[in-house]
């Protein structure tokens, strides 16, 4: 391997020589130094694999690079990214094709894997421009790493048996060490815009092949001799006992060739322009004293470091008087610009609490003249209380409330907070760590359920946000109980039934202002006055389970609708399915709010 690899250095580093013997007039030529340039590009590779199976070639494949360059003069340093795909092609002879029994192989399975090669490179670069420097050609030498992958090929015998024909196990390898050499040309359209072509050099040293768990070798094929057929035709028969069996993989070399071509785009530098580099007005080389500098201050929490936007920040002398003033944009940051030369303290305040504040040295103007960059300042977040940022809005749909009063109450020291949703439907409340919270929403003409939430099952150390959103329903909305089925001929309330009712026990309880009417509904079968009787009954029934439960018979309406208010067209007289009259018997409720 060492032995290659010195021969491919030294070929690269004679045409490296020649090129070079040209650059003494380039550099006197050209002006174009110190600059990066960007080069993408798309060829087609030509691989040779040296490996275990000799009955195996491989066939040429898309290549996707891309060169990023940076060039002092005719010298220069580059890095190189390359995606080459190459696809195995068994050369094992399978026409007239016979076993070691003289019995014609008439089918055979094959399957081929492609191979999959990333590259990644460093190395120098060498180039010669025109007298114009709009032509050029680039010498690029790489070495790096690569990864290669795939390529496992199996020819079978597909008469009974499957009979090994040619077999490769493929290769995974990565980290092999690996030298690319590569000429580029490029013709530049425009001042930072061109296009190139070229070819490339690439050998991989020591690719390992993979050894086949199952049948224990890495390449597997067989020998063949020339045959003659019954009918006279030249062939081919396998050799008595000729399977060979390679066991140990093989550390062989990989090469390639390719040709590419692409597009290059050069990083001018900009020429630098006399004016003043705090104020950008026309008065150098005199020290920028008559502008301030800009101040740059970001919010961020202490213990996660997330940027806080929405922080509301202030400059302020020494004296406590607002000098200036902003919000912080949703990376967190406000930029104070024109600020004069003293000093200041600058605050910040994130929902009503404050963030550790920070100071400005008068000092610190000297050097934000001198280079004109802004002055960089961070104020923290140090409260260990959790921020929820919550949104109320309209069951089912993704319509904010707003005016809803939310209440907040803690379950582990009592205490409650309540807040309004502003017009989109937000809200804010700071959570104490390691605590349960209950919240439920009111608002005139609409109800909730109660929403747990427990910080014990957030960290303070990852997030300093929990985001929540509660809905409200509207009030006199019938609301459909899934669970509530009564048998035949019956109201007695089943086990099945319980878990719904106990959900609208904790509803009323979790608004005690609030009305329930139960209603049960039958299908049309049956007539319609005991139809009425039964579902009365029902209705009853549910109320009598809500007051065992401590709810006062006052908030409670039972109403039987038997067969009035059915939900499809499955009347008296039309004959429909049992699941259509399934949809019709049902036990629904609906809050009734106070007026």
């Amino acid at each position: 391997m060492m032995n290659n690899l010195k021969n491919t250095i030294k070929l690269f580093v004679v045409a490296l020589v020649y090129a070079l013997s040209f650059t003494t007039n380039a550099q006197q030529l050209g002006n174009d130094t110190n600059y990066f340039q960007l080069s993408p590009r798309v060829g087609y590779d030509f691989p040779s694999y040296n490996n275990n199976t000799p009955e195996m070639d491989y066939k040429g494949g898309l290549d996707l690079g891309l060169s990023l360059d940076y060039y002092w003069n005719t010298f220069g340093l580059g890095f190189d990214f390359d995606y080459i795909k190459n696809q195995p092609e068994s050369t094992f002879q399978t026409d007239n094709l016979y076993d070691v029994g003289g019995t014609q192989i008439t089918t055979t399975n094959l399957s081929e894997d492609g191979i999959t090669r990333i590259f990644y490179g460093i190395g120098p670069n060498a180039q010669f421009r025109s007298n114009t420097g709009r032509f050029k050609t680039e010498i690029n030498t790489r070495f790096g790493i690569a990864s290669i992958k795939g390529g496992r090929t199996l020819l079978e015998n597909a008469n009974p048996g499957n009979e090994i024909l040619n077999f490769h196990a493929g290769y995974k390898d990565s980290g092999v060490f690996t030298f690319k050499g590569q000429v580029r040309f490029t013709y530049m359209l425009y001042n930072n815009f061109g296009i190139n072509a070229g070819a490339y050099y690439m050998r991989h040293f020591g690719a390992k092949e993979l050894v086949d768990p199952m049948l224990g070798v890495s390449a597997a094929y067989y020998d063949t001799v020339a045959f003659t057929g019954p009918t006279g035709e030249p062939g081919v028969v396998l050799e008595q006992g000729g399977i060979n069996l390679r066991e140990e993989a093989c550390d062989c070399d990989i090469s390639s060739v390719g040709v590419f071509a692409g597009i290059t785009y050069k990083f001018n530098k900009k020429e630098k322009e006399e004016v003043c580099e705090v104020c950008g007005e026309d008065h150098m080389p005199r020290c920028c004293t008559i502008c301030g500098c800009g101040v740059t201050v970001t919010a961020r929490d202490k213990y996660t470091s997330e940027t806080l936007p929405f922080a509301d920040v202030v400059l302020t002398d020494l004296n406590g008087n607002i000098v200036q003033s902003g919000t912080t944009n949703s990376y967190g940051v406000v930029v104070f610009n024109d600020v004069a030369e003293a000093d200041y303290i600058v605050k910040g305040k994130l929902y009503d609490v404050s963030l550790e504040e920070t100071s400005i040295q008068k000092t610190e103007f000297i050097a934000c003249k001198k280079d004109g960059n802004s002055i960089q300042k961070v104020i923290e977040y140090g409260d260990l209380n959790f921020i929820l940022k919550g949104n109320v809005v309209e069951c089912n749909t993704s319509e904010g409330i707003q005016g809803v009063d939310i209440k907040l109450r803690d379950k582990i020291i009592p205490g409650q907070k309540n807040t309004l949703s502003d017009n989109s439907g937000a809200f804010i409340f700071h959570l104490k760590q390691a605590s349960t919270y209950g919240l439920n929403g009111n608002k005139d003409g609409y109800f909730s359920n109660e929403v747990e939430v427990a910080t014990n099952d957030y960290n303070r150390n990852q997030s300093l946000f929990i985001d929540l959103e509660m809905c409200v329903n509207p009030c006199g909305q019938a609301i459909k109980l899934d669970n509530i089925i009564f048998n035949l001929d019956k109201w007695d309330i089943l086990a099945a039934a319980r878990p719904d009712l106990d959900y609208v026990v904790k509803l009323m309880q979790d608004n005690p202002t609030i009305s329930v009417e139960m209603s049960s509904h039958t299908d049309s079968r049956g007539s319609n006055p005991y139809n009425q009787t039964l579902s009365q009954k029902r209705a009853e029934s549910t109320i009598n389970y809500l007051m065992t439960k401590g709810i006062s018979r006052d908030r409670l309406i039972a109403r039987g609708a038997g067969e009035t208010e059915l939900l499809n067209r499955c009347a008296d007289g039309v004959t429909c399915e049992e699941n259509e009259h399934t949809i019709n018997r049902r036990t629904e409720f609906k809050v009734i709010c106070p007026q």
